[in-house]
């Protein structure tokens, strides 16, 4: 017999009302090596615990082999996961069975009109049959609101960049 997944001990219903940000969970990935000339991510990535341990490569459609994993697909199972657990999260607290939703993330890469740089442009689709949309649209929005990689799209995110010595 499997043992049921145990939940972490969060929810939509405890207030925070500290002042400041309160890290729960801090992760840490450090890519290095691979080619540099292109610009684009390449080499290895690795978590601090190492859990995660992969080969970045450039997409065939950048001109990379695509005989691994890039930047926007990491960025895009970060989106729909992140997303799914917010939607499940209100979906329990509704009295919904959450088990059937899936998440669909997609992350486009091209040139910012603004700067000449690059930009990213994100696309969810949220996939939850025999839910009537009347009742899952506000659970969608709902989640939207309390998703933190949504949140991080919308309005921005904090970010400090320092060089080591």
């Amino acid at each position: 017999m499997t043992e049921r997944t145990r939940l972490p001990n969060l929810s939509t219903d405890k207030d925070f009302d500290g002042k400041a940000f309160a890290p729960i969970y801090t992760a840490s990935v450090t890519v290095s090596g691979g080619m540099v000339s292109h610009g684009r991510a390449s080499g290895r990535a690795r978590s601090g615990d190492g859990v995660l341990d992969l080969h970045l490569r450039m997409p065939e459609e950048l001109g990379g082999d695509g005989q691994g994993t890039n930047p926007e697909q990491l960025f895009a199972a970060g989106m729909a996961a992140c997303f799914h657990g917010a939607l499940s999260l209100v979906a329990r607290q509704a009295a919904l069975d959450p088990a059937a939703i899936s998440v669909v993330a997609t992350v486009a890469f091209g040139r910012d009109p603004e700067d000449g740089g690059y930009l990213l442009h994100i696309d969810l689709e949220v996939r939850w049959p025999d839910v009537d949309v009347a009742v899952a649209a506000p659970l969608v929005e709902k989640a939207d609101s309390l998703c933190p990689y949504t949140k991080m799209a919308l309005r921005g995110t904090p970010t400090s960049i320092r060089l080591a010595s």
